[in-house]
């Protein structure tokens, strides 16, 4: 009864993936049944996300920011993201809660992986952010911010801090619910 929908999906994951995520078992078991037509090995190369990401935004460049979402998904390192690591980024990018996605969004921003953001990271990851943008979607963005360093430098000034200094998760965390501003700043969604 409780796991013959699952398929080959183990107990312990769906348990997992239903606790975390507000997918039901349902859904997890057509999820998984996708996942292992597409990845008959169980696990997605960050080429084959890249290849999966970018079509989402046809019109511009996504692979630097694939790598990005890939990164803070892969969250054993090991290169590929299995269904667990897959479902969540589904869930994170798609349907999470608010802090749990500024928790997402911190680990995607905080490229070396040491628990801080930096002012060099804030740019790496708002050029690639950028690069989603559409031409013809940058012309019409306000002059503080219609270039990745400018919008990076914007939204480190929301933090008030200096060049050399650095922001731990739950700074990153309130600063962003406390300013819509800054919240519009970590993200791009397309405009059409």
């Amino acid at each position: 009864m409780g796991n013959s929908k699952s398929g080959a999906v183990s107990k312990e994951i769906l348990e997992d993936l239903k606790l975390n995520t507000k997918f039901s078992e349902t859904e997890i078991a057509q999820w998984y049944e996708n996942f292992k037509k597409q990845c008959p090995n169980g696990r997605i190369s960050k080429e084959e996300f890249q290849a999966i990401y970018t079509k989402f935004f046809p019109e511009s460049d996504a692979n630097t920011y694939a790598q990005h979402v890939f990164r803070s998904f892969d969250t054993n390192d090991d290169g590929t993201l299995d269904f667990k690591e897959y479902i969540i980024a589904l869930h994170m990018t798609s349907t999470g809660k608010t802090t749990r996605k500024l928790e997402w969004a911190f680990s995607l921003f905080d490229v070396d992986k040491n628990g801080y953001i930096t002012k060099s990271e804030v740019s790496e990851i708002c050029t690639a952010i950028f690069k989603l943008i559409p031409p013809e979607e940058i012309e019409t963005l306000p002059e503080d911010e219609n270039t990745a360093q400018k919008r990076a430098d914007k939204l480190w000034n929301y933090f008030d801090k200096g060049d050399n200094d650095r922001i731990a998760e739950g700074e990153f965390i309130q600063g962003v619910l406390d300013n819509d501003e800054a919240l519009r700043l970590i993200q791009y969604s397309p405009s059409k």
